[in-house]
C-alpha cells in the first residue's frame, strides 16, 4: 500500500466547494455499489422526505434530502448506484457529473458519502479507490454490519479508516438509531481536508493525467484526467471533446501511460484489486457463520433453470392478475367519484360551452389522468417490495438467456410484462436498465403489449360479431381464442420489431448483463410506500399536464363549431317522427358530432379508410381516442346514436353497431371482417396519448415518441388491412 499526497483541485475550487465551517448548506454526494442499502441510508439520515432532482436532458432520478437531527444543514444527493466511474450508462454518467461539478444549476459536492456492504468490501472499496482521487472529504459508511456478523464476518471500522485516511462509521440503514455517529462525522467534515491516501498507479499515468490537464481548453480535475485517459471511447471522453478538447492532445497523453487503452483499463483494476488486498489486510476476520445460509438453499430451487421459471411464472401471473383486476375496485372509485362530480356540475352549470367544457373536457381529462394512478401505484408497489426482499434480481437472471436473442436482458422483462396493465408505468419502470440502447429497446416494445386499455374493444367486437363456438365440453371457446389471439398479436410483432431496431437504429454491441444477488430480507414499508408515492406523483406532475392538454384538444374538435342550423333541423326531424327527449339528445349528438371539426377529419381520412372497408365513423373513433384507446367505445355509442354509451353498457352498443350501415345503402358498416381487422388495429397501433408522452419524456426526445407512432400506426394499418381483405377473401 502506498499512500501520499492526493492530487486536488484548485485552491479556489477547494473553497468553493467546502466553504467555512459554518456554511448553512452543505452538500454531500451519497455513493455506492447497487444493493448496498445506499437509498435506505439516505431515507434513514432524511426521514424519508426524499425529493427528485429534475435537471435538464436528464431521466435519471437523483435523490434530494436535508439530514434531520443536525446543527447544519447537510443536504444529500442521492445518486445512482454503480460499480465503477467509467461511465457508460446514464445513471453513471449522473453520478460522474455530480462529483465533477457538471450537473446544471448545482455545485460541486462538499464532501462524498460512500455506502459499502460490510459483507462484500473487497468489491465495494474498487468503487471507493476511485471517489478518494476527487480530493474531497470521504466519509465511508459501514452498512449492513448485521448482514456481516450473521455470515461469521467481522470488520475493524478503526483499522480500516487508518488504513483508507478517512472517517469510517459502523450503521445499520434499517435502523434510524444507528445513524446518529454518522451525521456527527457528517458535520465534521464541514472545512476537513481531504483524503492523503491515493492507489498506487503507474507514475507515467499520473503525468500523463497532469499533462492533459494543463493542455486541455477547461481546467480537469486529477481524477477528470484520469478517467479520461483510461476510459476509451467512454462519457468522460466524450465529454472532454465535447468541451473543445483536442483528440490530438488526448492521443499524445495516452501515449505518455506506455500501453494501450484496452490494457490500461485492465492494469487499472489489477492496480486497484491489489490495493484493497493490501487495504483489508487484517481487517477482516472470518467465523463459521451463526446459522446455515439460508438463501442459498431458497436460491438452489428460486434460481433453478426449470423450476425457478415456474416458480417465476406463477408470481408474475400473480402480479399481472393484482395489477389488472386488483386495481378495478379503486378505478371503479375514481371514474365513480368522477361521474359523481360530473353530474353535479352538469345539474348546476346551464346547458353550454362552458358546461362541456368542464365536464366533457376538464373533469372527463382529469379523470383520465387520475384514473391511471392505481395500476402505477400497485405496479410499483409490487416492484419496491420484490426488489427490496431480493427476488427481482433473481428474476432478471433467469431470464436473461430467453432475452438475449432480441438484444435485450433480464432486466428488460419486468417493464415489458407491465405493458400488459398499462405501458405507462411499464414505461417509468425501464429507468431501471442502465444500457441506453436497451433501455430504448424496451421503450419502444412496450406499447405493442395489449394493455388493459384495448380490453373494452375486444369485449365489445368479440360479443357482437365472434360466433359463441365451443368444444371439448365448453373448455375450449372461439370467443376465447380470439381474445388470445389478440393479446399474442403484439408479442409476435414486437419480436422482428426488436430484430430489426438491433440490427439498425440501435445497433451496437450486447450489453454487459454484471448482476450481483443480494440477500434475501424483508421489505420496509417505509421505503416501499415511498416508490409508490413517487412514481404517482411523478406521473401526475410529468404527464398529466400534457395528457389533460391533448384531452381538451380532442374535446374542442369533437365540439366546435356547433352550428345553430343543426338544432333547428334535429328538432324538425323531431316533430316529424314524435321523439322523446333521450331519443333527441342522441339524434342531436351523433349530428352535432358528424358536423364537429372531429367529424370532418373523418370525412377527410376516409379516403385512406376505405382498403379497410371502414367508413368516416370509425375513422372518428380511431381520432377520438388518441387520448386513450377505450374512449373509441364511447365514441362509437355517439356516432350509432345512442348518445354516450359507457362500455359497460355493452349489450345495447352491441345491437346498435350490428344494425349500422354504410351511408345511403343496406349494406352493413361492420362485418366480422371489419370487427377484427378494427381489433388488430388497436392490438399494434399507438392511440395512446399517455404512452407517447412517457416515450417521450423517458428517453428524452420526442423524435422517439413521433417514430414510435408513425411506426406501430403503419405496422397497424397494414396488419388491419390484411385481416380486413383476407377475410373478404373467405367470404366471412
Amino acid at each position: 500500500m502506498t499512500t501520499g499526497t492526493t492530487p486536488t483541485a484548485s485552491k479556489a475550487e477547494t473553497n468553493q466547494a467546502l466553504g467555512p465551517p459554518d456554511q448553512a448548506r452543505l452538500l454531500i454526494a451519497v455513493v455506492g455499489n447497487p444493493n448496498t442499502g445506499k437509498t435506505a441510508l439516505f431515507n434513514a439520515l432524511t426521514g424519508f422526505r426524499r425529493h427528485v432532482a429534475n435537471y435538464p436532458g436528464v431521466t435519471v432520478d437523483v435523490g434530494r434530502g436535508t439530514v434531520r437531527g443536525s446543527r447544519l444543514r447537510l443536504e444529500l444527493l442521492d445518486l445512482p448506484g454503480t460499480y465503477s466511474l467509467a461511465a457508460t450508462a446514464p445513471d453513471e454518467m449522473i453520478l460522474y457529473d455530480a462529483l465533477c461539478g457538471h450537473l446544471p444549476g448545482w455545485d460541486p459536492p462538499a464532501a462524498i458519502l460512500a455506502v459499502v456492504d460490510a459483507s462484500n468490501l473487497s468489491r465495494n472499496l474498487y468503487l471507493a479507490s476511485q471517489l478518494l482521487e476527487f480530493g474531497r472529504p470521504l466519509v465511508v459508511a459501514l452498512n449492513m454490519i448485521d448482514v456481516a456478523a450473521a455470515r461469521g464476518i467481522s470488520v475493524d471500522a478503526e483499522k480500516l479508516s487508518q488504513r483508507l485516511g478517512v472517517p469510517v462509521v459502523p450503521v445499520i440503514a434499517t435502523q434510524p438509531k444507528s445513524v446518529r455517529p454518522l451525521i456527527a462525522v457528517l458535520e465534521r467534515v464541514a472545512g476537513a481536508a481531504p483524503p492523503a491516501t491515493f492507489v498506487p498507479l503507474p507514475e507515467s499515468w499520473r503525468a500523463a493525467a497532469a499533462t492533459l490537464s494543463v493542455t486541455a481548453r477547461r481546467p480537469l480535475s486529477p481524477a477528470e484526467a484520469l478517467r479520461v485517459l483510461i476510459d476509451a471511447n467512454g462519457y468522460a471522453e466524450r465529454r472532454y471533446l465535447d468541451a473543445g478538447g483536442y483528440y490530438e492532445t488526448l492521443q499524445a497523453a495516452r501515449q505518455q501511460l506506455e500501453m494501450p487503452s484496452t490494457e490500461a483499463a485492465a492494469t487499472e483494476v489489477r492496480c486497484r484489486y491489489a490495493w484493497i488486498n493490501d487495504v483489508l489486510s487484517g481487517v477482516i476476520e472470518r467465523q463459521a457463520p451463526r446459522c446455515a445460509n439460508w438463501s442459498e438453499c431458497v436460491d438452489r430451487v428460486l434460481t433453478h433453470r426449470a423450476g425457478g421459471l415456474v416458480v417465476l411464472a406463477l408470481l408474475l401471473y400473480g402480479v399481472f392478475c393484482a395489477i389488472y383486476s386488483g386495481a378495478a375496485p379503486l378505478m371503479s372509485a375514481v371514474d365513480g367519484w368522477f361521474a359523481w362530480l360530473a353530474g353535479v356540475t352538469t345539474n348546476l352549470l346551464p346547458q353550454g360551452v362552458l358546461r362541456s367544457l368542464v365536464v366533457d373536457g376538464l373533469i372527463a381529462g382529469v379523470g383520465g389522468v387520475v384514473g391511471f394512478l392505481p395500476q402505477i401505484m400497485i405496479l410499483f408497489m409490487f416492484i419496491a417490495v420484490l426488489e427490496d426482499c431480493g427476488y427481482l434480481a433473481r428474476a432478471a437472471f433467469m431470464v436473461d438467456r430467453l432475452m438475449r436473442p432480441l438484444g435485450l436482458s433480464g432486466r428488460a422483462f419486468i417493464p415489458l410484462l407491465s405493458g400488459f396493465a398499462c405501458a405507462v408505468p411499464a414505461i417509468l419502470g425501464a429507468r431501471a436498465i442502465a444500457d441506453r440502447r436497451e433501455r430504448l429497446l424496451t421503450i419502444l416494445l412496450t406499447p405493442f403489449m395489449s394493455c388493459s386499455a384495448r380490453l373494452p374493444i375486444y369485449v365489445l367486437l368479440i360479443g357482437a360479431f365472434v360466433p359463441p363456438r365451443s368444444w371439448l365440453g365448453g373448455w375450449l371457446r372461439l370467443d376465447a381464442l380470439v381474445m388470445l389471439g389478440l393479446y399474442l398479436t403484439g408479442v409476435v410483432v414486437a419480436v422482428p420489431v426488436a430484430v430489426l431496431l438491433r440490427k439498425t437504429v440501435l445497433a451496437g454491441p450486447p450489453a454487459a448483463f454484471l448482476l450481483e444477488l443480494p440477500s434475501y430480507k424483508l421489505p420496509r414499508l417505509a421505503a416501499v410506500w415511498q416508490r409508490m408515492w413517487l412514481a404517482g406523483r411523478s406521473f401526475l406532475v410529468r404527464a398529466g399536464t400534457i395528457i389533460l392538454a391533448v384531452n381538451l384538444v380532442v374535446w374542442a374538435l369533437g365540439y366546435f363549431p356547433r352550428d345553430p342550423a343543426i338544432y333547428e333541423r334535429v328538432a324538425d326531424q323531431r316533430r316529424s317522427a314524435d321523439w322523446d327527449d333521450e331519443t333527441f339528445q342522441a339524434q342531436l349528438a351523433g349530428a352535432y358530432l358528424r358536423d364537429s371539426y372531429l367529424g370532418r377529419l373523418g370525412r377527410a381520412i376516409e379516403p385512406a379508410l376505405q382498403p379497410l372497408d371502414w367508413d368516416w365513423r370509425i375513422g372518428i373513433g380511431v381520432l377520438a381516442s388518441f387520448p386513450a384507446r377505450e374512449v373509441i367505445v364511447a365514441t362509437l355509442g355517439t356516432v350509432a346514436n345512442l348518445g354516450g354509451a359507457s362500455p359497460s353498457d355493452t349489450n345495447s352498443l352491441r345491437q346498435a353497431i350490428r344494425q349500422m350501415r354504410h351511408d345511403g345503402t343496406d349494406r352493413p358498416l361492420f362485418t366480422l371482417p371489419v370487427a377484427l381487422s378494427l381489433m388488430v388495429f388497436f392490438a399494434l397501433c399507438a392511440q395512446c396519448a399517455s404512452t407517447l408522452v412517457m416515450i417521450g419524456r423517458e428517453t428524452g426526445s420526442w423524435w422517439w415518441a413521433v417514430a414510435s407512432f408513425i411506426g406501430m400506426t403503419s405496422s397497424a394499418y397494414a396488419a388491419a388491412w390484411a385481416v380486413s381483405a383476407g377475410g373478404r377473401a373467405v367470404g366471412l
